[in-house]
């Protein structure tokens, strides 16, 4: 199966993120033809039969690379995610279960989008496993411990559920953080007859840049430049509940609004 231009961007840019065992498992995952029909027909099923946003493969590559992103901004602030301080992991651990359940965590969307994070648990399991026996597989703790983690950063991205780790709060984010424009290109483009949610697909229109950076006072800023004021919703009813449930938002400062104004501070 072919991969587009755009898709292949984003690999490079998570790749140029990793090095050691970290970057095996994300090639290892953009080189499984399964995952990548599962990520093809995610879309299909979101953007043709139910005209939501992208949930395919460069969404899923999008939200990888943010997650990662604010991953080491943590990391390079000194601050442990839960693996390494409880001391059952290491940083690159942490970082491993990060990139799996972000480059799978919308693949239950092929079933539906009423609770998809819970589908997508169930149609994950068997790849986290392969993954975890061809890189842990002489360490039967970590595979363990792995899998439970994977499973609460998939289940916890669309904030419905309590979620205690900073791993699974990264994915969180890393999800909530794609609300560019070209992410609803496509749905806009075929909209037919108004519909309820349509607001998501508009809104996300407004939405010009998300940066992910440094932060003045805390680790992570994240600054989102909108066109219009309509972008406003994407971060009030999408992105800062996200934000408020995920067990990083101590270190991160948000702030949003129209190019050329006055912005808004949330954190």
């Amino acid at each position: 199966m072919k991969k587009s231009v755009i898709q292949i961007k984003f690999e490079e840019k998570i790749r140029k993120r990793l090095d050691g065992r970290s970057l095996e498992v994300a090639e290892f995952i953009f080189s499984d033809p399964e995952i990548q029909a599962l990520h093809e027909y995610a879309n299909i099923v979101s953007i043709k039969r139910m005209g939501y946003n992208d949930h395919g493969p460069v969404h899923m590559r999008k939200a990888a690379l943010n997650s990662i992103l604010m991953f080491d901004l943590l990391t390079q602030a000194g601050i442990k995610l839960n693996l390494e301080k409880e001391g059952v992991g290491s940083a690159e651990d942490s970082k491993i279960a990060v990139i799996i359940a972000a480059l799978l965590h919308d693949i239950g969307m092929t079933v539906s989008r009423d609770k998809h994070e819970f589908m997508s648990v169930t149609l994950a399991i068997p790849y986290v496993e392969n993954l975890l026996e061809q890189f842990y597989h002489n360490d039967l703790n970590k595979k363990i411990i792995l899998r439970s983690l994977i499973i609460e950063c998939i289940f916890g991205h669309m904030a419905t559920q309590a979620i205690q780790t900073l791993e699974a709060g990264l994915v969180l984010i890393g999800d909530g953080c794609d609300m560019e424009q070209g992410r609803s290109r496509i749905t806009t483009m075929l909209s037919g007859k108004p519909r309820v949610g349509d607001i998501h697909k508009y809104s996300s229109t407004g939405i010009k840049k998300v940066h992910i950076s440094p932060g003045n006072k805390k680790p992570i800023k994240i600054k989102v430049d909108m066109t219009e004021s309509v972008g406003f919703f994407q971060i009030e009813e999408v992105l800062f509940p996200k934000i408020a449930s995920s067990p990083v938002k101590e270190f991160i400062e948000l702030e949003a609004g129209v190019i050329g104004k006055d912005y808004k501070k949330y954190l």
